[in-house]
């Protein structure tokens, strides 16, 4: 590892990051095209709170929350508050959660975000809204789908945001409810409930409609906004450019975390069947595949409790182009994967021990973006 001149000179890039407010540091070396990329990490901010979400407008302006309950700008170096932003319920996994920029933002002026609401008993219900900015004040908001029961135990709100190449925007919802205990004979049975909102992934148009080729689920006589079922807590949430898919990761209870390839109508297992078990050390199910179950493309156990995901798409990135980035909360490390046939073929931790990774973006020039937790911080991945 090389440290650029000038800048806190130590042995460590997480001991680098930590200590400076700007930093810049070398990791692996510059090679020909299709080789191996050289990576210079820039700290673009510190000392902040949660940096739940993370959207750059069309000018490479960057949008981000914190789970507190903020929202800023950010460009040139300086974050810029929005007001206007809802009250949020903080409790547990709650708060202020993701943003997501319109993919026809430059015409339309549209803004979406998730956050953690509060019912009359002070529980916690998942909204997803859209609104627009005047300088920096949210205006025009409309509220776009509100979970219709509360979760009471203030966790697994998932809550991520993204748009497919037709324009479609999907919200993934962790399970909400009382628990989060795994089994056939689970108390907390949201996710296969195809009548609730919670542990699902919506698909939805720009002003939250039906689009009417949605799958029309069992026992349902009509499409809804729900796309997929059987999700216990999707953190991650990304759009396969390569294979027009939507990918999500998920949290597992004790192991199992997964890897999915959302498909419509689709039930992806939770709880009756999971690769993990139960924080008591019971079993979930006796397999962890069961008929009528799409299984994962990849799991993790022990879990690495995965949360933002995104695929590098930028030639300047040489061979990595088409790799996954995948973030662990649990280990504080920011993966690779390399993708071969929709499989996960080979991991590699290209940044370890830097803090709770929440989330990860491509910017329109190309760098990537990792916030992080621990302090609260942006790191920015420049390919040399």
């Amino acid at each position: 590892m090389k440290i650029l001149p000038g800048r806190c000179a130590m042995a460590a890039v997480v001991s680098l990051l930590l200590s400076c407010k700007s930093s810049t540091t070398d990791i692996g070396s510059p090679g020909p095209s299709g080789a191996e990329p050289g990576i210079r990490v820039n700290t673009l901010l510190s000392d902040r709170g949660i940096i739940w979400g993370m959207d750059f407008l069309p000018d490479g302006e960057l949008v981000f929350t914190e789970k507190a309950g903020k929202m800023y700008r950010f460009k040139n170096g300086t974050a810029t508050e929005i007001t206007g932003v809802p009250s949020v319920n903080t409790n547990g996994q709650g708060g202020l959660l993701d943003v997501k920029v319109d993919p026809d933002y430059a015409s339309n002026g549209w803004l979406y975000s998730s956050y953690v609401g509060l019912d009359a008993q002070n529980q916690g219900i998942l909204t997803l809204i859209r609104f627009k900015l005047s300088g920096n004040r949210m205006t025009g908001m409309e509220t776009l789908l509100k979970t219709a029961t509360p979760n009471t135990w203030y966790n697994h709100y998932g809550s991520r945001i993204v748009f497919d190449s037709q324009g479609y925007l999907y919200l993934s919802v962790g399970e909400g409810g009382t628990t989060s205990y795994g089994g056939a004979n689970s108390p907390n049975m949201n996710a296969q409930n195809v009548q609730a909102e919670w542990g699902k992934v919506h698909r939805m148009t720009r002003d939250g409609k039906v689009p009417p080729d949605n799958p029309v689920l069992p026992g349902n006589t009509a499409p809804t906004t729900v796309y997929s079922y059987g999700h216990r807590n999707p953190q991650g949430l990304m759009f396969n450019t390569a294979t027009n898919e939507v990918w999500e990761n998920e949290h597992g209870p004790r192991g199992g975390d997964e890897i999915n390839i959302i498909k419509p109508g689709r039930n992806y297992g939770w709880p009756l069947v999971s690769y993990g078990i139960n924080y008591d050390g019971k079993a979930v199910s006796e397999s962890p595949t069961k008929e009528g179950i799409e299984p994962p493309i990849h799991t993790w156990t022990p879990s690495i409790a995965p949360s933002g995901m995104a695929m590098i798409t930028s030639d300047k990135f040489k061979a990595w182009k088409g790799h996954v980035l995948v973030g662990s909360l649990a280990f504080r490390y920011l993966a690779r994967l390399e993708i071969r046939n929709g499989k996960v073929v080979k991991e590699t931790k290209i940044l370890t021990d830097i803090g709770r990774v929440r989330n990860i973006k491509q910017a329109p020039d190309g760098s990537i973006y990792v916030s992080v937790e621990g302090p609260g911080r942006i790191l920015q991945l420049v390919a040399e």
